[in-house]
């Protein structure tokens, strides 16, 4: 039977997420289909919606997995950078523009079901993200790398400037520029206007 085929790897839920992120990906979030993905999984049509009441709960649980997956790959990439805040923002910035590059299509549903009333779990999931380039630039003011000021707003104005250079990149408005160079000289312009005036190149007339 098509359901024991289903249940025998032990989380449909799981396995639906998983079909679901893989269809967001390859062809776009208007290819999402409930019954597209119980065809796929081998189950019931009405077996999804004991996970997923509905499309939208679906697109919810994709768009929060994703914020998930994003937070882990932030965090790891922070973990393994070396010390100072140098090298932990250029760390998270190809991180970040890495994922936004290679998922766009599941980029774009975060963040539309971000901005969506009702998707709290999925809001809470996106300020995860925020929180852990927070806590790099306010470690780095704490040691003096960084200037003093609202942490907050500087941790969305980096995020904002490589947001901003990931949907350039994916809209093809970046031409055949190497995408990592760029993100390393943005991280580097912003960082030389973030240092502490005692810490910036002193420029020779």
């Amino acid at each position: 039977m098509p359901s024991s085929r289903a249940y025998h790897h032990g989380n449909l839920r799981a396995a639906l997420l998983e079909r679901a992120e893989r269809t967001v990906r390859e062809r776009g979030v208007q290819a999402l289909s409930l019954r597209e993905l119980a065809r796929d999984a081998g189950v019931s049509h009405g077996a999804p919606r004991r996970h997923f009441p509905d499309r939208e709960a679906l697109l919810d649980a994709v768009a929060e997995s994703s914020f998930e997956r994003l937070a882990r790959e932030l965090d790891a990439a922070v973990a393994g950078a070396g010390p100072g805040a140098e090298a932990r923002l250029h760390a998270l910035a190809h991180a970040y523009v890495g994922f936004a590059t290679r998922d766009a299509a599941l980029l774009e549903l975060m963040f539309a079901t971000k901005h969506r009333g009702g998707a709290e779990e999925v809001r809470a999931e996106a300020e995860r993200s925020l929180a852990i380039a927070l806590a790099v630039v306010a470690s780095a003011q704490d040691a003096g790398e960084l200037v003093s000021g609202e942490a907050e707003q500087i941790t969305q104005f980096v995020f904002a400037t490589l947001h901003g250079l990931a949907t350039m990149a994916n809209g093809g408005m970046l031409g055949d520029v190497d995408l990592a160079a760029l993100v390393t000289d943005a991280i580097e312009q912003l960082l030389s206007g973030l240092r502490p005036r005692c810490q910036r190149p002193v420029s020779r007339a």
